[in-house]
């Protein structure tokens, strides 16, 4: 499997890179964050890579942008020494930085720059394992290696295409590298499509089978494949760490005095996610769109917890998920609060039907959690008279490929069928 283009590890074996994370606090920013929160999220982003050692971090208030550079000279100059006293090699920025900018600082201080976007591909390409995992990462590198070009071919300053009337420097090579890229984005959304069709398959083989599907979705290092893994014994990475998951792990997982379900575990989502990563995961995340219902893990212990909570929400809504798809609210890590906030935890969640306090450490929570569901299930279920003539053969056999089928009598007419179903399933029914 390859890598992105832009990989950190030194192609003589692994080695640790000195890193420095730096969050642009942007005082005139209608989207700006507590820098301090922010901060830190940048810092397990960057601690989620292996390679990197991260060896200190800042916030750096800005009343405006720098075009050119980000940041005003003193600033550079300030940071210049301080990466050379700590032997920095690599400056993460916590946010967009323009293709000029980031030549610009790179110049000025020596060192390779990566902004938000650049690590977090970093961080996927690392993490992907499955073919289409690998596939989405590799074309979302290209579309981000593509707008850089310009500073990849600093060395062509004097190289001009023709006799030099037209066009900015090394266009010629900017050009062809384009091209390139572009071929190999075709390549690559060929291959995409094949294992999109595989995964369609799999997904049109388990339609036929009557298992409804639990999604589980959150905000990265919420807990969502500890509360797997709990649930249904498997050994799914679960770490205290930005984005341990990054491919959709499936389980069948029966509940107690409940029916048989499917447990999807799905990539956790993560404020400001890179739109070039928006579009890449897509697929990955089709699973929630089919889900019967929704399960919203939340890191309940976590400062920000209510924000991140929003970003979630948003990105559901950005998906297209129905607003009568049934979902929970799982209020997870109780187990990491002081037992005055724990009790007053417990307490609002007994005050919402939506909402559940868990600990998926110490399993406080999960028999009630299965519980909900399962009665969500059954309660989703209702009976229907269905009259179908002879000559419907296929929406017959497709009912009882279901198992929806209570009962049936032929008729004059057809046949008269009794059916137990979910929406889901009507809905299905009524588009054959």
């Amino acid at each position: 499997m390859s890598k992105a283009p832009f990989q950190i590890d030194d192609t003589e074996g692994p080695r640790v890179t000195r890193a420095w994370v730096l969050h642009p606090d942007i005082r005139n920013n209608p989207d700006r964050r507590d820098p301090v929160p922010a901060l830190a999220e940048a810092v397990s982003l960057a601690r989620a890579l292996p390679a990197l050692d991260v060896v200190g971090s800042d916030i750096v208030p800005l009343r405006s942008v720098d075009a050119g550079k980000l940041f005003g000279k003193g600033k550079i100059k300030e940071m210049h020494d301080l990466l050379e006293q700590n032997e920095v090699e690599l400056v993460l920025v916590d946010g967009p930085v323009s293709p000029v900018q980031q030549r610009n600082l790179e110049k000025a201080w020596g060192v390779k720059l990566l902004d938000r976007t650049g690590l977090i591909l970093e961080i996927f390409s690392d993490r992907a394992a499955t073919r289409e995992g690998v596939l989405q990462v590799e074309m979302a590198a290209l579309n981000y290696q593509r707008t850089r070009l310009v500073r990849a071919w600093t060395h062509l300053e004097r190289q001009r295409g023709g006799l030099g009337f037209v066009g900015g420097p090394g266009e010629t090579q900017i050009e062809a590298d384009r091209r390139a890229i572009d071929d190999q984005l075709v390549r690559l959304k060929r291959q995409l499509e094949k294992v999109v069709k595989t995964r369609a398959l799999h997904r049109a083989a388990r339609a036929k089978v009557p298992y409804p599907i639990v999604a589980l979705v959150g905000y990265t290092n919420a807990g969502k494949s500890t509360l797997f893994n709990r649930l249904t014994g498997a050994e799914v990475m679960a770490k205290d760490m930005l984005f341990a998951t990054l491919d959709p792990t499936m389980r069948s997982l029966v509940l107690p005095d409940g029916p048989e379900i499917i447990l999807s575990d799905t990539v956790g989502f993560i404020s400001d996610l890179p739109t070039e990563l928006v579009a890449a995961f897509r697929a990955t995340l089709e699973e929630v769109l089919a889900a019967d219902i929704i399960v919203h893990v939340r890191d309940i212990s976590h400062a920000e917890t209510e924000e991140q909570a929003r970003d979630v929400n948003d990105i559901l809504t950005s998906l297209g998920v129905s607003k009568d798809t049934r979902s929970f609210e799982v209020w997870n890590k109780i187990d990491l609060l002081d037992a005055e906030a724990a009790d007053a935890v417990r307490a609002r969640a007994e005050r919402d039907e939506d909402v559940l306090a868990i600990s998926a450490i110490s399993g406080e929570g999960l028999p009630h959690l299965q519980e909900v569901i399962a009665t969500a299930l059954q309660g989703a279920v209702r009976e229907a008279d269905i009259l179908l003539g002879f000559a419907e053969g296929k929406k017959r056999a497709w009912l009882f490929a279901q198992d929806v089928v209570v009962k049936e009598a032929q008729t004059d007419e057809g046949f008269a069928l009794t059916v137990r179903w979910s929406a889901k399933q009507e809905s299905q029914f009524q588009n054959l």
